[in-house]
């Protein structure tokens, strides 16, 4: 599979780019998708949620009445969950929502989003860019340029370019990474993939 390499003005250089077919080429895995966008989400989770038990609440453990006689039920202590201002019963507990996928699978899922995206003809492969001071007027211009800013886009950088990223960072609908960070769940909800051509080789290495 190949594809034309354009410039930031959304023109051709001219020249074309190779995209593995094993990469970009494969029958989406549907369900290794959801299970990397499910291993994503729950790693977000900081699972700081608590609420406090019997034990957690403040309050004296006295016994508050006899055990027997009372026509009523029996009551340890104010700190009863049964009681107003008592423990939650069963209530969360801090923990740790994050767990494993295979390597393997994870590439799987990588694979099958690019290839899907190829599919769909939603990459576009630009040449390596610079630009020599922050601007967001001047991005938006490479925006217009490959006629994705009313998309919601990704650039993918073989390098880390602190110039081109701090530039982006007050558009809504854009984001820029690099080929070693890029994780599937942004490449998925992406409407335009946008390939820096040092990219290509780099995100090839990391998912084949």
């Amino acid at each position: 599979m190949k594809l034309e390499v354009l410039n930031i003005k959304g023109e051709s250089t001219g020249r074309e780019v190779s995209l593995d077919k094993s990469v970009f080429g494969i029958e989406p895995n549907e369900h290794v998708v959801y299970l990397a966008v499910k291993q994503y989400l729950a790693n977000q989770r900081q699972g700081t949620h608590k609420t406090k038990g019997r034990a957690d609440v403040s309050g004296s453990t006295r016994k508050i009445k006899k055990q027997k006689g009372t026509g009523t039920a029996r009551a340890g202590s104010i700190k009863s969950p049964v009681l107003r201002g008592g423990g939650t019963i069963f209530g969360p507990e801090p923990r740790d929502h994050s767990f494993k996928l295979n390597k393997k699978v994870k590439r799987l899922a990588g694979k099958s989003v690019l290839s899907a995206k190829a599919k769909d003809k939603a990459i576009k492969v630009v040449e390596d860019f610079q630009l020599d001071t922050p601007g967001t007027k001047g991005f938006i211009e490479i925006l217009t340029g490959l006629s994705v800013s009313d998309k919601k886009s990704i650039f993918i950088t073989g390098e880390n370019n602190d110039n081109v990223y701090r530039s982006s960072r007050n558009i809504k609908n854009t984001r820029v990474t690099t080929a070693d960070d890029v994780h599937m769940y942004e490449l998925m909800h992406a409407d335009e993939v946008i390939l820096c051509e040092g990219a290509v080789e780099k995100l090839q290495n990391r998912l084949s």
